[in-house]
């Protein structure tokens, strides 16, 4: 399966409710499995592609020949933070930074809305992962009414002009759309209530932006439509399952960094005659 072809969102994307609860790689052989057999036969795949990610980054790392963005966005709960930690755990941190990007500052505001953007972006052998990201600033904006549609529209040429720069000089740019469905936000924002340990990821704001679901999912249709390029495309993952959203993700990052043919770098024969005293 080409991860790639599978999960690109296009020109003619449509967000479909139900689209959220699709898992593509799940064997429909393994009928006679449990549920938790089958999300721990995902968990160990993950698992094993997560080291090939890891030793692909080490050479990617040790060649300072490419930079990689992953984007990640999505509603609230639908799993960021938890994709980060599924995927990266086992990554060299050193060639590694992940940045969550929340409300802008006083300072921030006085600026274009990208100026807050570009000093995160990878520099040569580095993954750089945004947690949220500048597609914030037109879907937020949007749907709160901070901008009208003039300006939705100019911010999303804005980007178009910014990801094409990044990549021209190197970036390559993965973004990823995590899709759940509304019934499967309801019950996680639910589990952080009724769970004490995991009280503090609540939000009180997070009900308030619930009740814009309609206006979050029209504006995320919007914004992918309109700035899904072959240089900096986005990809659907359906994310209502936790294990099948990570190896989604996964095998969509090992086919992009697979493809990037990425090696150590050849000895240098000088060295090979030195002598440790």
């Amino acid at each position: 399966m080409n991860a790639r072809e599978r999960f690109r969102a296009g020109k003619n994307f449509k967000l479909r409710e139900e689209g959220a609860d699709d898992k593509p790689l799940r064997n429909d052989d393994n009928g006679d499995h449990s549920k938790s057999e089958v999300k721990q036969d995902e968990r160990e795949l993950t698992l094993q592609q997560t080291d090939q990610i890891a030793l692909l980054q080490e050479m990617l790392y040790a060649q300072r020949k490419h930079k990689l963005l992953l984007v990640l966005q999505g509603m609230d709960t639908s799993g960021k933070d938890g994709t980060v930690t599924a995927l990266f755990n086992r990554i060299n941190p050193m060639g590694l930074r992940a940045i969550g990007f929340k409300a802008p500052t006083t300072t921030e505001l006085a600026h274009d809305f990208l100026w807050r953007i570009h000093p995160h972006v990878p520099v040569p052998g580095e993954i750089a992962i945004f947690n949220r990201s500048h597609y914030e600033d037109v879907l937020i904006t949007i749907v709160q009414g901070l901008i009208d549609e003039k300006e939705c529209r100019r911010r999303y040429q804005h980007i178009l002009d910014f990801e094409r720069m990044l990549a021209e000089t190197g970036t390559i740019i993965v973004k990823v759309f995590l899709h759940i469905s509304k019934d499967e936000q309801r019950e996680r924002l639910q589990a952080r209530l009724d769970d004490p340990d995991k009280q503090w990821k609540f939000d009180p704001n997070d009900l308030v932006q619930r009740k814009k679901w309609d206006d979050y999912q029209q504006a995320y249709q919007r914004a992918i439509a309109a700035t899904d390029t072959d240089h900096a495309p986005w990809y659907v993952i359906p994310a209502n399952s936790k294990t099948h959203r990570n190896l989604l993700i996964s095998t969509l990052l090992l086919e992009i960094m697979q493809d990037l043919k990425l090696s150590f770098p050849k000895p240098d024969p000088a060295l090979s005659k030195l002598k440790v005293e």
